[in-house]
């Protein structure tokens, strides 16, 4: 299957490795130099896992074999490239992966979605029987809203719930894949499975529950998740300085 991945962050670049193992993947990125760095099998970010995996397949299409070198975790080279030509990346993918980055925005209080939607806008141009999934981080809503917005059905949200450096690591043994779509599209309800198996079948992890939901609810379990990590920060944070003021170790 042709995968393309928008966005070669934490986010893009962990899913496009994982994805790469099984399949044809296109990373698109508007930096020359992270996609220079991505066919070279650089890593632009820093992540244990890709860094491995990108040293294992140099390796690999050198001829050395998976049972020569101990510890290799690839079976086969990645199907990889990298590419700052859009319409060449979104022109022939099954499933366009959205990993667009959307900073918040303090002064207005919301996400800056506008890069989200600037893809979704090219891949309507040059393949609108792509269906679009959108790993980005979102609003609560967001996914039936651009939807409406951009006049398309055939928008799915798959939330990650990754680390930065484990971002691979996170994408290979998860908890569990959500995936949410729109439930009176039967295509669109086939199409979400099938990326939820592409998910679990790059996975190094077995068996991974697989959740489908609404693309709110699934929006919403991404925002309860992301809360539930910061009030965990904060509170080990508070503990911390508590256990310094008392000079305890």
């Amino acid at each position: 299957m042709q995968i393309a991945v928008a966005g070669t962050g934490y986010v893009g670049l962990s899913i496009a490795t994982l994805l790469a193992q099984h399949h044809e993947v296109t990373a698109v990125d508007i930096v020359q130099e992270r996609v220079d760095m991505v066919n070279r099998r650089q890593s632009p970010i820093q992540d244990d896992y890709i860094e491995r995996f990108f040293a294992e397949d140099v390796q690999l299409k050198k001829g050395v074999a998976p049972s020569v070198q101990k510890g290799f975790m690839l079976k086969a080279p990645l199907s990889l490239q990298a590419t700052t030509d859009w319409e060449h990346g979104y022109a022939n993918a099954s499933f366009v992966v959205i990993a667009a980055p959307t900073n918040y925005d303090s002064a207005k209080n919301f996400f800056d979605t506008s890069a989200v939607e600037d893809v979704i806008g090219k891949v309507m141009q040059v393949n609108p029987k792509a269906v679009m999934v959108i790993k980005s981080t979102i609003p609560v809503g967001y996914t039936e809203a651009v939807s409406a917005k951009m006049g398309t059905d055939r928008i799915i949200f798959a939330p990650e719930f990754l680390r930065e450096s484990k971002a691979l690591y996170d994408n290979l043994y998860p908890s569990r894949i959500i995936v949410g779509y729109k439930a009176c599209n039967a295509e669109i309800e086939s199409a979400a499975h099938t990326f939820a198996g592409l998910i679990a079948e790059g996975a190094a992890k077995e068996d991974v529950p697989i959740l489908y939901m609404g693309t709110t609810e699934a929006e919403a379990v991404k925002l309860f998740a992301n809360t539930y990590l910061a009030l965990r920060v904060s509170y080990f944070n508070e503990l911390d300085t508590y256990a310094e003021i008392k000079g305890l170790d």
